[in-house]
């Protein structure tokens, strides 16, 4: 669909979940997305490690696209570039941080020379087509979070993208509420808002106070060896924690690839300037266990991350009994399990373990309840779009934002078509906006065979059968509760299969067909018999 004489808004990604953001602005018969991010995969899809929003629509509408603007540095929101940005052939934007972060992610997929990448300083104008683009500084949870302002011949909008207040930011200079109140008095059609926090009653807390709990509690544990695990992303807390460091008579070791990269990103483009050197993991080991402060990833339970390898023991790192894991970062929906083994296993070790819950150790990067109301009220949008959160979150924004006297507000999810202007805005339309999974080394979709097979047999298992041109079968399983009983299931299963086929007649003993379904039936039954599973069948059919 092209845009008309009107502006558009669809997100195919983040909206009605968190994470995976892809939003697209239509305008005077042209497309504008923001980000371009991916989702960690869940129990959902086993074997999968990353999910991409179906990018099926703004492809067939390819030739309208005029650009990619790239609010931040997270991984839902730039993700997904070096998969998609060479199939979709359009300019990327982005602030000199973000910009390096992605230029590192399209060299390592060998794309940096086919890829345009322009980099845009804060509050620097730049134009697309019928759209005007403007980045405002906001603070976040990763150096240079910003919003865009966009303008277009039906009004403007105040994209917020991932956003807090933060009266010491550590980290770069956020918009302040005299420059986001002229935004607001200039005319604001709508806000599209992140709804992350909607239903927290309290502000999210400043970086400056996270430096204080940090400091404190890194203090108590005198003569322990004591490890931080945290978003590799947070330059800010990183800033922190080589204050805390130096504070405590602590020599620094960062453990985590993505450490060394947001380090490396962060120090070219100005930030960390007076970061304390660090050592390695074979120095930190040889120091007394007081002298060493441990920052690495894994903070979420990533088997493969430097906290999961140091806690299973494949790691230069060692923890022992009385040393400290202090996980200051937020628990992501989805991972309590992951995060509750790693944890388990470090309290098995004598290990303790601190979270935000026990010490003032971390804040959030997203507004709360007071920080949506304060950006309400400079911003005065006369639609309010809420995206970045599940439907609970969006809704509850949604509800906040008419309490707060915004006229209009605008729930969507993903694949839904919203009028901004002209007329009454709301839904008027649907386009796809399914899921992609990185499988392997293909991008598949989420809904094909192949991956529902695969929940399938991680469901209920499999028997083979293998019959010859004679009626002689062979069963074998994988994956049924079957243990002792086995070769007994496998030989009734094999009886019950030639007996089935046995039973075809004239015509239907030669039909291929025929043959396959009676002796998948047959397996199938003499494995619900004997297991209560239904499990998968494939028959082979051997040749004379």
């Amino acid at each position: 669909m092209t845009p008309g004489k009107e502006l558009l808004f669809c997100a195919l990604g983040g909206s009605g979940e968190i994470g995976m953001n892809v939003n697209l602005y239509g305008c005077d018969g042209k497309w504008l997305m923001v980000d371009l991010g991916m989702t960690f995969s869940g129990n959902e899809y086993p074997g999968v490690d990353l999910v991409f929003a179906d990018l099926e629509f703004i492809e067939r509408e390819r030739e309208n696209l005029i650009g990619v603007v790239l609010t931040h540095g997270h991984e839902d929101h730039i993700g997904a570039v070096p998969y998609f940005a060479q199939e979709l052939g359009v300019p990327f934007y982005a602030t000199p941080f973000t910009a390096r972060l992605v230029r590192g992610k399209l060299e390592e997929a060998g794309l940096v020379n086919k890829v345009e990448l322009n980099v845009v300083d804060d509050f620097e104008s730049f134009q697309l087509g019928p759209f005007g683009i403007r980045y405002v500084p906001l603070a976040h949870s990763i150096a240079e979070g910003n919003a865009l302002v966009i303008e277009t011949p039906y009004g403007r909008i105040f994209h917020t993208g991932d956003w807090k207040l933060d009266d010491e930011p550590l980290i770069g200079v956020p918009a302040t509420a005299k420059e986001l109140t002229a935004i607001g008095d200039s005319g604001v059609l709508a806000m599209v808002c992140d709804s992350t926090n909607a239903f927290n009653p309290e502000a999210s807390g400043s970086e400056g106070g996270v430096r204080d709990g940090l400091l404190a509690e890194v203090g108590k544990h005198r003569g322990k060896r004591v490890l931080v695990t945290t978003f590799a992303s947070n330059v800010a807390r990183l800033q922190t924690l080589g204050e805390v460091a130096e504070a405590t008579g602590r020599q620094l070791c960062v453990a985590g690839r993505s450490l060394d990269r947001i380090l490396t990103a962060a120090q070219a483009s100005g930030y960390l300037k007076n970061f304390p050197p660090t050592i390695d993991a074979r120095a930190a080991m040889n120091l007394p266990r007081g002298e060493v402060l441990i920052v690495a990833t894994g903070g979420q339970g990533e088997p493969r991350a430097a906290l999961g390898r140091i806690t299973e023991g494949h790691h230069d790192i060692a923890l022992e009994r009385g040393d400290v894991v202090l996980f200051s970062s937020r628990q992501i929906p989805g991972n309590e399990i992951a995060i509750g083994r790693i944890q388990n296993k470090l309290a098995a070790d004598g290990v303790v373990n601190v979270t935000d819950r026990q010490s003032p150790i971390h804040v959030s990067g997203h507004p709360g309840r007071p920080e949506l109301l304060a950006l309400y009220s400079w911003i005065k949008p006369e639609i309010l779009v809420p995206v970045h959160g599940e439907m609970r979150h969006m809704s509850e924004q949604a509800r906040l934002g008419k309490q707060a006297g915004i006229p209009k507000q605008v729930v969507q999810k993903n694949g839904d078509l919203v009028r901004l202007a002209p007329g009454k805005p709301g839904k008027f339309g649907e386009v796809r906006a399914g899921r992609l999974l990185l499988d392997g080394d293909i991008i598949a979709p989420a809904d094909g065979q192949g991956i529902t097979m695969r929940r399938r047999l991680a469901l209920n298992g499999i028997v083979m059968v293998a019959l010859d041109h004679k009626g002689r079968a062979e069963v074998a399983g994988l994956g049924l509760p079957l243990e002792e009983d086995y070769d007994a299931f496998c030989m009734e299963a094999r009886d019950d299969v030639m007996a089935a086929v046995g039973k075809l007649k004239g015509a239907m003993r030669k039909d291929r067909e025929a043959v396959i379904e009676a002796a998948r039936l047959a397996a199938r039954r003499a494995a619900t018999r004997w297991s209560g599973k239904k499990p998968q069948v494939q028959v082979v059919l051997m040749e004379a």
